[in-house]
């Protein structure tokens, strides 16, 4: 009897070790199920007033899924590539959910090793084409990293978040032609001058400055290096942090379906069009 009972105990015992194990798993799948329902309904609203009307949030930090998903159904993007870096671990990324749901082809880059390891560790790294590089970008090397990993080119879209130097990063990438970019900024800066950190090979944010807030452009220096390099501005999530852009040979798909291209800043205390209004 004892080892009948012994049996079912370490039956039972293994079959709540594998729902455990699977949570992750089924957890992400659903996530996923639910992005595509919310990609689904986007559908039915092509005219918007903001972006602000589509945000969702499967993996990213905030609205950016269901805005790169908006400009995904409203776009003719060739090219199913991105480049991403300052992911972490790519937990939590603009580009995740564009990857498992399009199943587009990726490059994503962190300055820690261990998250890039953490990341290979997972089957995102081997169901997908995914390559997944360690280094500390700097406006010397970002050119000859995308290169050397066979992102150069024409690209679907760059997503750029590295809490320091994103201004002189983005002013130094030259090698990729994406169709869309997402740039993180700082709207403490506030948004009516074009200001940045000074470049500083080596910056992090927290030797910066203790709080971690002195970091990044604001949204005016950043609308303005995107314009220097043809691009428009299309608006940004309304938690403020991201700006989306639209090369400008492609903004004629979507100007006509925006009727305000706001930049929110922090906790909508206001919101400014294109225009300042």
């Amino acid at each position: 009897m004892r080892s009948i009972i012994r049996r079912i105990i370490n039956s039972l015992a293994g079959s709540l070790a594998d729902r455990i194990a699977l949570q992750p798993e089924v957890t992400e799948r659903l996530l996923v199920l639910a992005g595509r329902q919310a990609a689904r309904q986007l559908r039915n609203l092509r005219a918007i007033k903001t972006l602000e009307e589509i945000e969702f949030r499967v993996f990213s930090q905030w609205g950016e899924d269901g805005i790169i998903e908006w400009l995904m159904q409203n776009l003719p993007i060739e090219d199913k590539t991105f480049v991403e870096f300052g992911v972490e671990s790519f937990r939590e990324a603009n580009t995740r959910f564009l990857m498992e749901n399009r199943n587009w082809k990726g490059l994503v880059i962190d300055g820690s090793e261990s998250n890039m390891e953490t990341l290979r560790a997972t089957e995102l790294h081997w169901k997908f084409d995914l390559t997944a590089v360690t280094a500390f970008i700097t406006r010397e090397n970002i050119n000859q990293i995308i290169s050397n990993n066979g992102f150069a080119g024409s690209l679907g879209l760059l997503s750029i978040d590295i809490d320091g130097n994103d201004y002189w990063v983005w002013e130094a990438i030259d090698c990729i032609n994406p169709s869309i970019i997402v740039c993180e900024f700082n709207p403490i800066f506030g948004d009516q001058v074009p200001v940045s950190v000074p470049y500083d090979k080596q910056f992090t944010r927290f030797n910066a400055h203790y709080s971690g807030l002195y970091f990044g452009a604001s949204i005016a220096a950043v609308k303005l290096l995107a314009a220097k390099k043809g691009y428009e501005f299309v608006g940004t999530n309304s938690n403020g942090i991201n700006a989306f852009f639209v090369r400008k040979d492609l903004f004629a798909y979507v100007a006509p379906l925006i009727s305000s291209r706001k930049a929110y800043p922090s906790l909508h205390r206001d919101a400014r069009d294109v225009n300042g209004n």
